[in-house]
């Protein structure tokens, strides 16, 4: 039944909201300074969003939690945003492939070019340009010397000979005061920075103090070398935004301008999935944005923002964000800049995905099990000869189409004889080294494997990382858990093609172990012995050893082996 306004209760404080429908999936996340105020607007005669009434009819349950202030609400409405991924909210397409810059507060801090970055790091970030972000940590090592690795500082390493190291190996004392100059640096403040070095390397020269004098000069030209790299400046230090958004049908690109002084130093372009409110998704995002970023000073948007969200701006800061909506002068146009930017940005969007078959197919197949998207795709299947040369392989779907570097192949190191054990030691062994988790990983196998597998990811903490199904030959059927299952018809055409994918991968893997072991086999070389009289024997004998000391009367016994045939394995094995 659908939920109506006399089955609500909420309070009249700040908080969450969740919008639920009979299996207790999370549809909608949204926040409120008042919760029974807010919720009772979407029982209105006259919904201000498209997609309220649709939302209402789907959900059978509004639940709530209380926050002490209006910008917790905020922050945990981001939170349950990425952990639950509900179907209504406006959410970066792809934001969990996007990259985050990182330092570790170890002893001796890391950085790090990562997509899951530690929880309890400093992080920036994320980025839309991969590149990029590796080129600031290429950067920041080469004049600072921040490590990568960790090492335990005892032997050195490679790194702090050739200079990109100078942590505990090299300058235990001075590594903080480098860890601290970089942070700064990534926090926007290179310029308060510059100076601050500048007066301090003044007073050492008084002093006559020439060599630390030199070492102060050095860092400052490190500073103004990473400094005026555009990467940085188009990602960190700014001190004006502005905020464009283009949209069409359910897809948004949202383009984000940077400028220091009146100039422009860069631009970034984010996707989105466009839920039909314009407020709605530039609030979303700007939340997204700023989590892991300083804000700039000034930042310029196309419609207001809530006091909650400035007020959060300004403490993420440190100090006031002047958030406005331009009506006249130089930041009207650069508005304006940004606006046709994100036009552009979401026509080409649209154009690639509707001119790619491939990703046609892939939107399809999303559809079709009511996903937001299907772009990255994860399968896995298995293969074995009578419990030898036990192989597993896993390929990868990016858009509808083969990922080829992001094939990976397996060799079972358990005893597992059977494909469902097996498949449960490959698929744990992809769970401890994958970074970017997919939007479907899909199994070679009917419900007993989809069972053992779901067991598997919440073992690991990881189910709700991404959907998971399992593509049964028998009439191509998809099982999952929560869901009926699904004839697969022509829309599932891209699930398919993966499975399939997966099954020419393992087998091309399992021909090439088997041809290895041949060398070295004498029992592939005998003529006239194929697997089903490999078979026999294997089973007469209990295995190969059993085979190995066998006389010519005894293979003589085993049916199908006529007594020349004997004779050839025998002289094989001695």
């Amino acid at each position: 039944m659908p939920v109506t306004l006399d089955k609500v209760d909420l309070p009249a404080k700040p908080g969450v909201y969740l919008f639920r429908n009979s299996k207790q999936r999370v549809l909608y996340v949204g926040k409120a300074t008042i919760l029974s105020q807010r919720i009772r607007s979407y029982f209105s005669s006259n919904p201000d969003r498209a997609m309220i009434p649709e939302l209402v009819k789907n959900s059978d349950d509004i639940e709530c939690i209380v926050t002490n202030s209006p910008q917790e609400a905020l922050i945990l409405e981001r939170q349950l945003i990425r952990q639950h991924r509900p179907r209504y909210n406006s959410m970066l397409k792809d934001d969990k492939s996007y990259p985050f810059l990182a330092l570790t507060k170890e002893k001796y801090p890391r950085i790090m070019y990562t997509r899951h970055p530690p929880k309890d790091a400093w992080r920036w970030g994320p980025f839309p340009n991969a590149s990029a972000a590796k080129q600031v940590i290429q950067l920041l090592r080469s004049h600072f010397g921040i490590r990568d690795k960790d090492c335990q500082g005892e032997n050195g390493c490679l790194a702090s000979h050739i200079g990109l190291c100078r942590g505990p190996c090299v300058d235990p004392e001075g590594y903080p005061l480098l860890v601290r100059n970089v942070r700064r640096i990534l926090n926007g403040d290179a310029s308060k920075l510059i100076e601050e070095l500048a007066s301090e390397m003044d007073e050492y020269s008084k002093a006559q103090e020439y060599e630390a004098a030199a070492s102060i000069r050095d860092t400052i030209k490190a500073v103004r070398t990473v400094t005026s790299q555009q990467v940085i400046l188009s990602k960190v230090y700014r001190e004006c935004d502005a905020i464009g958004i283009g949209i069409k049908g359910d897809l948004a690109a949202i383009v984000v301008i940077h400028a220091d002084d009146g100039v422009i130093k860069g631009q970034e372009s984010w996707p989105l999935i466009h839920r039909g409110d314009e407020g709605d998704s530039i609030s979303r995002f700007v939340v997204e944005h700023y989590a892991n970023r300083r804000p700039p000073k000034i930042l310029l948007t196309p419609i207001p923002l809530s006091d909650t969200i400035q007020d959060w701006l300004s403490e993420r800061r440190g100090s006031n964000v002047d958030v406005r909506v331009p009506m006249r002068g130089d930041f009207v146009t650069l508005t304006n800049l940004a606006r046709q930017n994100a036009s552009m940005q979401v026509e080409r969007m649209s154009n690639k995905a509707s001119g790619s078959l491939e990703q046609r197919a892939a939107d399809e197949a999303a559809a079709l099990l009511s996903m937001d998207s299907l772009d990255h795709i994860v399968c896995f299947d298995m293969a074995q000869l009578l419990g030898d040369s036990r192989v597993g392989a896993s390929v990868c779907l990016r858009n509808g189409r083969p990922a080829k570097k992001e094939y990976r192949t397996y060799t079972v190191k358990g005893d597992a004889m059977d494909d469902l054990r097996m498949m449960k030691e490959v698929v744990e062994r992809w769970i401890k080294r994958v970074e970017d988790w997919p939007d479907l990983l899909l199994i070679d196998g009917g419900e007993t494997h989809l069972a053992i597998i779901a067991k598997l990811l919440k073992k690991h903490g990881v189910r709700d990382k991404m959907e998971l199904a399992s593509l049964a030959k028998r009439e191509e059927t998809i099982h999952r858990e929560g869901h009926d299952d699904i004839i697969l018809d022509r829309r599932g055409r891209v699930l398919v093609h993966a499975r399939d994918e997966a099954h020419r991968f393992v087998n091309k893997f399992h021909r090439k172990n088997r041809a290895k072991k041949r060398l070295s086999d004498p029992l592939e070389g005998v003529s006239g012995l194929g697997a089903k009289k490999l078979q026999s024997l294997i089973r007469h004998f209990g295995g190969r050893q059993g085979i190995k000391h066998a006389s010519v009367a005894d293979l003589k016994t085993v049916p199908g082996i006529g007594p020349s045939l004997a004779q050839r394995i025998f002289d094989s094995l001695n």
